[in-house]
C-alpha cells in the first residue's frame, strides 16, 4: 500500500508562482498530478515516465514543470504564471507497477492523495 500526501497549496494572484510537493511512503512507480476544480470532472495535469519522460495537458505547458527527485519518493509540480482558471484541488497519483511512459488516465493511477487546495485570485 502507497500512501501519497500533497503539500504546497494556497492563495495566490495571477502571474504568481507556487510549488506543490507530493511525498510517497512505499514503493510508488508513475507518478501524476491531476486537479478537479468545483463542479468539473477531475483532469489531467502533468505526469512522469518511469525511467524518464514528461507530459502535460495543453493548457499548462510551458507554465508548469513536473519532477521528481533522485530517490522517486517525492514529486513536485512547479507552477509558474498561475490564472484564476488554475484554481482547484490538486491531486497527486501513483501507480503500483512501471510504465515507460507517462500515463494520462485517471483510471490509469492506483493510489491517490488527499488533495492540497490552490486558488489564484484576478
Amino acid at each position: 500500500q502507497v500512501q501519497l500526501v500533497e503539500s504546497g497549496g494556497g492563495l495566490v494572484q495571477a502571474g504568481d508562482s507556487l510549488r506543490l510537493s507530493c511525498t510517497a511512503s512505499g514503493r510508488a512507480f508513475n507518478m501524476a498530478w491531476f486537479r478537479q476544480a468545483p463542479g468539473k470532472e477531475r483532469e489531467f495535469v502533468a505526469a512522469t515516465g518511469w525511467v524518464g519522460g514528461t507530459t502535460y495537458s495543453d493548457s499548462v505547458k510551458g507554465r508548469f514543470t513536473i519532477s521528481r527527485d533522485n530517490a522517486k519518493t517525492t514529486l513536485h509540480l512547479q507552477m509558474n504564471s498561475l490564472k484564476p482558471e488554475d484554481t482547484a484541488v490538486y491531486h497527486c497519483a501513483a501507480r503500483r507497477s512501471a510504465s515507460l511512459v507517462p500515463m494520462i488516465q485517471s483510471n490509469d493511477y492506483d493510489y491517490w492523495g488527499q488533495g492540497t487546495q490552490v486558488t489564484v485570485s484576478s
